[in-house]
């Protein structure tokens, strides 16, 4: 629960410090006397989305800091202590404990101890999602499975994305890469050399009798008569008795050695040269292939080589793709057919559980000063919506019309009612609750209505609301009193607690403003006794009503 709250430099409210206790608490006062600035300044201390207009003129910061008290998972009272400063420019400071935390941070603890509903927040009241919400909580339904498979179904898809591209897109990439692949490999490439090789048997091949006849030429002029072999030979002879060219003599001897094995290399060569058309006819053919795959695929089969290398590994990681998507394409399905029963069973309990959700809020609406209303909880049909996430709230505020979307048919102090019925139903945490003006649109016993409403939810939890009605005042387990004054030409806010024995007058200020104010006080008097009760504080600062 919320012991206590302090603003400083928010609205027209300078500095304010407010105890609380539990039970049903009224915020109350004249119009423009910042009533709303105690919900705003909840509002911030829970995270809420802040603007710097709501910083006192003249004050550079606004702060407002909370004090909490809860029970924690041991059984033991632990104290929280949540603080935020909003600056002109913009900045926004939070504090968790005295700590420097996040909004976010501050939000998360926001959600766990208060539950607000602002002026306007009945009108959420019309959305599907807080429908279908508010239908899950009173059912108790564990949307953790269908949440799990709505995430690998989602986690799928995502896996299928990355992949990259459409399935035919991959498919006409597969299709090219393959038919490169095939026309590279397919050829069979030796080395990065075979063109030049090939290209050097092409031309003897292309004309054998030239060669034949330079290869016999050559011969001939080592080996014949006068030829060089011959002269090698004399000129060996000669220097053999020549001690000191012994060197030289060698050298010859060599070169003589040399020439004979040239001169049998090249007889040799010219023997079995001849003509050989069937192997010409494969080279030209063998470079014309080589010669298409350097056209398309590099300058060099070096190039060639280089981009098959690619082209394979390409395809290969495309060809683990299909099978990949494959792979996630079963999953898909077995995701989904998850998806499907998670959904069956949610929409099943959805459904079962919408009449007497329905039932409940009517009950609680016919007590609200709605005595023919009818409420009924739509569900989406089973074949088109078989989780149930089409929730319509239908209301038939007058006896004979037919319920109808809440969106349709409720004004606004009817949504008002809907919503604190709905609220009364699904009680539970959070333990302190803050309405802003849930009474507005409405009068009469209708007003009476929500006060007694108000104060059963008190019973059970801490209740803040800010209201013009003395009939929800006079309700209230406590009243806080807002008030203005006027200082210098500046206006001051603040806000006190009203001692019981001063309650009588403040009820009677809202009932007559001022006018008649014995038969006003006497009114007050007897709204307090039908509506009202004394509270007992205790030392922490609790209350108990009675």
């Amino acid at each position: 629960m919320l012991v206590e709250l302090s603003i400083e430099n928010l609205g027209i409210i300078e500095s304010s410090r407010i105890s609380f206790q539990s039970g049903f608490t009224a915020f109350t006062g004249e119009t423009g006397a910042g009533k709303t600035m105690l919900v705003e300044a909840i509002n911030l201390v829970c995270g809420r989305r802040a603007e710097a207009g709501v910083i006192r003129d003249g004050a550079d910061e606004a702060h407002v800091e909370a004090r909490f008290v809860r029970v924690n998972t041991d059984g033991e009272e632990e104290e929280i202590i949540l603080a935020r400063s909003l600056h002109r420019e913009g900045r926004s400071r939070a504090y968790i404990n005295g700590r420097m935390a996040t909004v976010a941070s501050l939000a998360e603890f926001g959600e766990e101890l208060v539950d607000i509903h602002g002026q306007h927040a009945h009108q959420r009241l019309l959305t599907a999602a807080v429908q279908r919400e508010s239908l899950d909580t009173f059912a108790a339904i564990d949307l953790t499975e269908l949440r799990e498979a709505r995430e690998a179904v989602t986690q799928v898809d995502a896996m299928l994305a990355a992949l990259g591209g459409d399935e035919k897109s991959r498919a006409r990439e597969l299709d090219l890469l393959g038919y490169q692949c095939e026309e590279i490999e397919i050829v069979n490439i030796s080395g990065p050399n075979e063109d030049a090789v090939l290209s050097q048997e092409e031309d003897l091949l292309a004309d054998v009798v030239r060669h034949q006849e330079s290869l016999w030429k050559a011969a001939s002029l080592l080996t014949d008569d006068g030829a060089a072999v011959e002269k090698l030979g004399e000129a060996h002879r000669v220097l053999g008795n020549v001690s000191s060219m012994a060197d030289v003599s060698a050298r010859l001897n060599a070169l003589l050695a040399e020439a004979e094995d040239v001169s049998h290399l090249l007889r040799s060569a010219a023997e079995s040269t001849e003509e050989n058309p069937e192997r010409l006819e494969f080279i030209r053919v063998r470079r014309q292939s080589l010669r298409d795959l350097m056209r398309k695929y590099g300058d060099s089969l070096t190039d060639v080589i280089a981009f098959g290398i690619e082209a394979r590994t390409r395809l290969d990681e495309l060809m683990g793709y299909a099978e990949r998507v494959q792979e996630l394409e079963l999953s898909k399905k077995k995701a989904l057919l998850a998806l499907r029963s998670a959904q069956i069973r949610v929409g099943d309990q959805r459904r079962a559980a919408a009449p007497a959700l329905g039932k409940e809020v009517e009950a609680r609406l016919r007590q609200l000063a709605m005595p023919n209303a009818s409420m009924q909880v739509s569900v989406g049909n089973a074949e088109s919506d078989p989780a149930g996430e089409s929730v319509v709230f239908m209301l038939a505020a007058n006896p004979g019309s037919a319920p109808q979307p809440l969106t349709k048919v409720a004004s606004g102090g009817e949504l008002a009612r809907v919503m604190l019925s709905l609220r009364l139903v699904l009680t539970g945490d959070p333990a302190t609750m803050v309405f802003d003006e849930v009474d507005a649109g409405i009068g009469g016993a209708a007003a009476v209505a929500v006060a007694t409403a108000l104060r059963e939810l008190g019973d059970g939890h801490q209740v803040f609301a800010v209201t013009h009605l003395a009939q929800v005042a006079a309700s209230a387990h406590q009243q806080i009193s807002v008030s203005k004054t006027v200082k210098a030409q500046r206006t001051y806010g603040s806000a006190t607690t009203v001692r019981p024995e001063d309650r009588a007058g403040e009820i009677a200020r809202m009932l007559s403003g001022g006018v008649a104010d014995e038969s006003a006080i006497a009114h007050a008097k007897d709204l307090l006794t039908s509506l009202g009760t004394t509270v007992n504080v205790s030392k922490k600062g609790k209350g108990k009503a009675r």
